[in-house]
């Protein structure tokens, strides 16, 4: 991100913060609760945007050399994404050709060869059908046309996209618009995955987005966890097409204050997220990003997978493990203040980054969204109301229901 706009961005929370006035959008809407719950909705979500929607799989990160391999069957397509040999992205149906087994089970690895377990027909990892055992028992077979499905797949600014669909349009540019070079300056492609974990819960995945979608709760639900360490009730939010930037304040925004703004930095004093549409949550500072992914589980409006992937600079991970045989340092408290360069944060961000999601968004916000879930699926509740200060929300369920062709969300009086 350009310093410029990073100051512009920390400057606008200061104000925020010094004046006790959160973002206003000046219109508040009503979102109707069938909405996380009609099984007619549900089926067209998961066919425009899940099945013929482009897919953010992972980052470069996930595929940190030739031969490496990923597996996902989170959207309802089992993908097999590899690089292969000479380094080149892929991703392909994970399906043999010959009884559509899965050549690939374990989530990620380093192979040289995709073994089918049924029959033991092989191919490389750009999908080449290479060896069928018995061939003179079985039959001829035209290798070179039965090699892996391939599915439209591009690698762009460290993102891994995929299609569903092996005629599937796939235009980064045309997909991200003007976000595009702003995502490119956090240069992710540079970050290794370090980890992850997953939340499969009873409710919406629209509603498990929500969770992301604004701070008016930082003091109250979580004023022991994130409340300790962010504000709260403060936020910069720019829309992109159907995408968004969203920032909000950390304590260590104060010391910024004392500094020239030539030294600001926004990893320092806020955390930096991008939704993109549909599904996924992306938070990134100068040393990490972390990857939300998240899914409807399918015939069933009523539950979601929420995949979450860490990823860290070499720098980060090598002043961690430094750190570990460091007894002095090897266990520490948050900080409100986050330094990159600092080996107790580095040891911080990657222990409490798996805990941050146990115990603030699984049990805190997750939780809340289950109740939700509950009220929604009793019929009482004919609907919910986002406010002034929650522009991400509006943002967020307008262009999901733009997308279907569904009406705008009703101002509330």
């Amino acid at each position: 991100m350009e310093h410029a706009l990073q100051v512009s961005i920390l400057k606008e929370l200061m104000q925020q913060l010094d004046e006790g006035k959160n973002i206003d959008a000046g219109v508040q809407y009503k979102m109707p609760t069938s909405s996380y719950i009609c099984p007619d909705m549900a089926a067209k979500e998961w066919d425009s945007f899940f099945q013929n929607h482009p897919q953010l799989i992972g980052l470069s990160g996930d595929l940190p050399e030739p031969q490496s391999f990923i597996t996902t069957d989170d959207f309802g397509t089992p993908i097999l994404a590899t690089r292969d040999r000479d380094g080149k992205f892929h991703a392909f149906l994970n399906a043999c050709r010959h009884r559509g087994v899965r050549v690939a089970s374990q989530p990620r690895g380093r192979k040289n060869l995709f073994t089918c377990p049924f029959h033991s027909w092989s191919y490389s990892g750009a999908g080449e059908l290479v060896a069928i055992p018995n061939e003179d028992h079985f039959g001829p077979v035209d290798k070179s046309c039965n090699g892996l499905i391939e599915l439209p797949s591009i690698e762009h600014n460290g993102l891994l996209w995929v299609h569903p669909q092996p005629d599937g349009d796939l235009n980064i540019d045309e997909l991200l618009g003007s976000l595009t070079s702003e995502i490119a300056s956090h240069k992710l492609g540079e970050l290794m995955h370090a980890g992850g974990t997953s939340i499969d819960m009873n409710l919406n995945w629209k509603l498990a987005n929500d969770t992301f979608g604004e701070t008016y709760h930082f003091q109250k639900l979580h004023k022991n966890t994130l409340g300790q360490i962010f504000y709260g009730n403060n936020l910069h939010f720019k829309e992109f097409g159907r995408h968004h930037r969203f920032v909000t304040a950390s304590r260590g925004i104060d010391a910024m204050r004392e500094q020239p703004e030539a030294d600001w930095d926004i990893s320092r004093g806020t955390f930096v997220l991008y939704y993109l549409f549909p599904n996924i949550q992306l938070v990134v500072n100068s040393a990490s990003c972390t990857l939300i992914k998240i899914y409807p589980a399918r015939d069933n409006p009523g539950r979601s997978i929420t995949q979450i992937s860490f990823y860290y600079s070499q720098a980060m991970i090598e002043l961690a493990n430094a750190a570990e045989a460091n007894e002095d340092i090897a266990k520490v408290t948050p900080d409100n203040v986050y330094d990159p360069d600092s080996q107790a944060d580095a040891v911080q961000t990657l222990a409490a980054s798996l805990e941050v999601f146990s115990s603030t968004i699984e049990q805190e916000d997750y939780v809340m969204g289950e109740f939700q879930q509950k009220s929604a699926e009793n019929g009482l509740l004919k609907e919910v109301i986002f406010g002034r200060n929650e522009p991400a929300l509006h943002h967020f369920h307008n262009s999901f229901r733009g997308a279907l062709g569904l009406e705008s969300l009703e101002q509330s009086d």
